[in-house]
């Protein structure tokens, strides 16, 4: 254990040595981190010295070496200067020998100067003397060539016909500055006419039959003689011919078959066409073929006779609105297969980006077809949508039963408003929104036209007496028409989620030359509807896409309500009516009902007209129930369309409190206006008066509202006592004040 302790105190001292190079070197926490170290050590003083003796004798040991370091550095520094002495003395040497070569040079250049121009231009003499002689030789050679193509001409032989032009070819070109080179080259151009008709049938020939070898032996021909464009476009018009030709045929054979099955077979044979001519054409030319083609097929899409929109049109004719559209979905389905199928096979072969212009006019020749029935779409579909309406059954002689026709109507009406969405995607590939929306809003309105009539056979029913069977029909329609306006709003926020889908993706970027439906399936006048209705939406967030529709629903809603409350307020109308014929308002009747100002006011009752306005109050909220037995969100929602007093309810049957508040009111201000029309009231009668008002209170109260202010102020003033009326009527409408006055015969101390 004593020959351990110095080994492990040696170790200890190296490690915090070391920490003296270290380029962050803290003094403070070196020391107290050698320190902390030693609290184990039962001598710390005998740790200190021997730490600070360690310390001495490194510091000595890096004296000895700076001093080392120092006197090497010194020893070295003549050295260095003597090598630096030398280095400036070879720079000044080598930069002498630079400026008189430099003078060299310049002597050199001003010595041999004309020396060398006279080499230029003998050079350039040589030169001139060698084309002259090349041109001499050539127009020798176009000599004899010219001479010797008459002769091959007769013989017919199109091969050696096209080497002699292609000799004279050559000729020419080293003939560029030839006095007579205009002459010669429309020499040139005449054979090469006179070539090109001898060749033309047998080209054409052999492009009809595909012979490979013959069609390759013409390529090579026209390629060499610079006209393998021409070549190309009597390929082009073979071809053409041949499918123009197809169509006809397809036509004229299958007469009893229908377009859809002349497309299909069409398609089919253009498909089939597209890789033979693909695999024909890379053997034949050395161009893209792929090019070619699209140049072809564009080309016949757009002359086919009759066109395959007239020969549509003419489908159209003899089918009725409905299955007109559903022909058109079908007919564009079986061409965008065909457009596919072709995009598909255009992907194999890569087209430089140069070729987009060739695809996209390749993609309107396909769907050119169709851009004027998207721009009818509107057309179509409200015949669609009209068909679909005239098959919902609603109106019966029953009124309860036609009630209940338009609550079964309502989900059919929007699943056939879904299917016009539906064929919108379809056919017009979501371009033909502002369309669809003037056909949609066309047909709710339609529909609607079906709850307004209902509507007013309710108004016909009224009667002056409570007639809680209509009243329960007023509201069961509310209902309904709630209903329908809770899907209507939900539709259409499935519509403007699929607008905004759509116009996301046709304006993507990524949009192949096929997918760019709104060029090929628009007008001009359709791309700015579109971009038009887009904008709206994007612009305004509560932009209302069925606004009309919207807006007769709540005007429906309005008049409904107002049928309804015409319906509850009818027996109460029948009894306020009979307020100023009261016989307590007259002398004898005053008498015989034994009314006299001295009696007391509770030996005053109500007379028989407001307590059956009271007793009919009482009935209302039972009557009520059945509409709030549950949760009824759709009867909420059209109340709170017909009357903003209905924002106020809660959603579980707070309308009751608002109809009953809307009722009261109304019967608070009927009442009002037939006892204000009363001509003259003794102090009995005012009594009498007050006392039917305040039973009237006192009825509203037990259902929880409040009689209204001026009849409150109107009972008042007809207890007061002339002397007190002045002071008493204090505070009071002066209308009601003044109307009271002139019934009492009060007169005015003012």
């Amino acid at each position: 254990m004593v020959s351990a302790s110095p080994k492990r105190k040696k170790k200890r001292g190296n490690n915090d040595v070391s920490a003296f190079s270290e380029k962050d070197f803290d003094v403070k926490e070196w020391i107290n981190k050698t320190f902390k170290s030693t609290e184990e050590l039962e001598d710390k003083d005998a740790f200190v010295s021997s730490l600070v003796m360690k310390l001495q004798l490194y510091v000595q040991q890096v004296n000895g070496s700076l001093e080392e370091t120092s006197q090497s550095v010194l020893s070295s520094l003549p050295r260095i200067l003597r090598d630096t002495q030398l280095l400036q003395q070879e720079a000044l040497a080598l930069k002498d020998k630079m400026a008189t070569v430099k003078q060299e040079i310049a002597k050199v250049e001003k010595d041999t100067a004309l020396s060398m121009t006279a080499l230029e231009k003998m050079a350039r003499v040589k030169t001139e003397l060698q084309v002259a002689k090349q041109s001499l030789h050539e127009a020798d050679n176009w000599s004899v060539l010219a001479n010797d193509l008459e002769e091959v001409f007769e013989s017919g032989d199109i091969e050696k016909i096209g080497g002699k032009v292609f000799s004279m070819q050559k000729s020419l070109s080293m003939l560029a500055n030839a006095v007579d080179y205009e002459d010669k080259k429309l020499q040139l151009e005449g054979l090469k006419n006179r070539l090109e008709a001898m060749a033309s049938p047998k080209l054409v020939q052999a492009f009809t039959i595909r012979n490979l070898d013959e069609s390759k032996i013409y390529v090579n021909i026209f390629s060499k003689m610079d006209r393998l464009p021409q070549l190309l476009k009597y390929y082009q018009n073979c071809l053409k011919v041949s499918l123009c030709e197809e169509w006809r045929k397809i036509r004229e054979v299958s007469m009893e078959d229908n377009v859809t099955s002349w497309l299909n077979t069409f398609y089919d044979k253009l498909l089939l066409e597209w890789q033979d001519q693909v695999k024909w054409c890379n053997q034949v030319f050395s161009t893209s073929s792929t090019v070619t083609l699209i140049d072809i097929y564009a080309d016949v899409l757009c002359s086919l006779d009759p066109s395959i929109h007239d020969t549509i049109t003419g489908a159209l004719k003899y089918l009725s609105p409905p299955l007109q559209l559903d022909l058109l979905i079908e007919l564009k389905k079986i061409t965008q297969n065909f457009a596919r199928n072709l995009n598909a096979s255009l992907e194999i072969s890569p087209i430089h980006l140069k070729s987009e212009d060739k695809l996209l006019a390749l993609a309107q020749s396909i769907y050119s077809p169709y851009v004027v029935p998207v721009s009818k779409y509107s057309t179509y579909e409200s015949g669609q949508l009209s068909e679909n309406l005239s098959s919902i059954e609603t109106n019966h002689e029953s009124l309860s039963d036609t009630i209940n026709s338009l609550s079964l109507s309502v989900s059919r009406a929007i699943d056939h408003a879904n299917q016009a969405n539906k064929r919108c995607k379809l056919f017009t590939e979501s371009c033909g929104y502002p369309g669809l929306l003037k056909s949609l809003n066309t047909y709710f309105l339609q529909y609607l036209d079906r709850f307004i009539s209902c509507m007013k056979q309710l108004e016909k029913r009224k009667t002056k007496h409570d007639d809680w069977n209509l009243f329960q029909m007023c509201l069961t329609l509310m209902q309904i028409i709630g209903d329908f306006l809770v899907q209507i709003e939900e539709f259409e926020k499935t519509l403007v989620v699929s607008i905004v889908e759509a116009s996301n993706k046709l304006q993507s970027g990524t949009a192949g030359s096929f997918s760019k439906f709104k060029i090929l399936l628009l007008t001009p006048n359709g791309r700015q509807e579109f971009d038009k209705l887009v904008k709206s939406l994007n612009q305004n967030e509560e932009k209302t896409l069925l606004a009309s529709v919207i807006e007769s629903i709540y005007k429906l809603c309005a008049d409904l309500h107002h049928t309804t409350y015409e319906v509850i307020f009818a027996p109460i109308f029948t009894q306020l009516v009979l307020i100023q014929r009261a016989p307590a308002w007259f002398g004898d009747g005053a008498k015989v009902q034994g009314l006299s100002s001295d009696l007391p006011d509770y030996s005053f009752a109500p007379q028989e007209y407001i307590t059956q306005v009271g007793q009919y109050l009482m009935t209302l909220p039972q009557h009520l129930e059945p509409f709030l037995l549950r949760d009824n969100p759709s009867l909420v929602h059209a109340l709170r369309a017909a009357d903003a007093q209905y924002t106020q309810g809660s959603a579980e049957g707070g309308f009751t409190a608002t109809l009953l508040g809307i009722v009261a009111k109304g019967t608070c201000q009927m009442f009002q206006d037939q006892a204000l029309g009363i001509c003259e009231l003794n102090t009995g009668a005012c009594k009498q008066l007050a006392t039917d008002i305040d039973y009237l209170g006192n009825v509203l109260e037990e259902l929880g509202l409040p009689l209204s202010d001026n009849l409150q102020q109107m009972s008042t003033l007809l207890r007061l006592s002339p002397e007190d009326y002045q002071s008493g009527s204090s505070g009071c409408n002066a209308r009601i004040v003044a109307a009271v006055r002139q019934m009492r015969n009060i007169a005015s101390s003012g």
